[in-house]
């Protein structure tokens, strides 16, 4: 099996839907930041430092390029994997691509507490980050929902969101 994408914003999700989802079709969970944290030997956080913004995205598609060669593997990227080196057309020509939306307000609140290891919002006041994540998911829209399929992560246990993906995948593998 090709492998299967999980995209969206920061907090949507992806690696806890991710994992399960990967437990679930009994393939392996690759979370691209810790892929690229354990190849660098830095945290994400200190990449952006070091490299800034642009210079971490090469790096992001360079590690997702690779990646993208694998089969059997769920994929968590990083919220702005997609919408960078025309990152999101190569999913969908390598891959499953799913979009796991999520409101504002649920990104604010799960965002709150791990704000600090989040480099683009780490040292943003509450109403600041609010403001910051409504204007980028603007931007990052287009980009999100050329997905093949979009799930609404929702207050939901992440074990039924998971599973409910899994249905979703199977169904859309059975027509192809």
């Amino acid at each position: 099996m090709n492998p299967i994408f999980l995209i969206g914003y920061m907090g949507s999700g992806k690696s806890t839907v991710g994992r399960l989802l990967a437990k679930h079709l009994r393939l392996q969970f690759i979370d691209l930041d810790a892929w690229i944290e354990n190849r660098y030997r830095k945290s994400i956080h200190d990449l952006f430092a070091e490299y800034g913004e642009t210079g971490f995205r090469e790096i992001e598609h360079k590690n997702l390029i690779e990646i993208s060669e694998f089969q059997d593997v769920v994929v968590a990227t990083g919220g702005g994997a997609a919408c960078y080196h025309q990152n999101m057309e190569w999913m969908n020509a390598h891959g499953f691509t799913i979009y796991l939306s999520a409101s504002v307000d649920m990104l604010v609140d799960r965002l709150k507490t791990g704000k600090s290891k989040r480099p683009l919002i780490s040292q943003k006041s509450t109403a600041e980050m609010e403001r910051f994540i409504r204007e980028s998911l603007l931007q990052r829209e287009p980009y999100y929902r050329q997905a093949l399929l979009l799930i609404k992560s929702t207050s939901e246990a992440p074990e039924k969101l998971a599973e409910h993906i899994a249905e979703e995948i199977l169904r859309f593998e059975s027509r192809s």
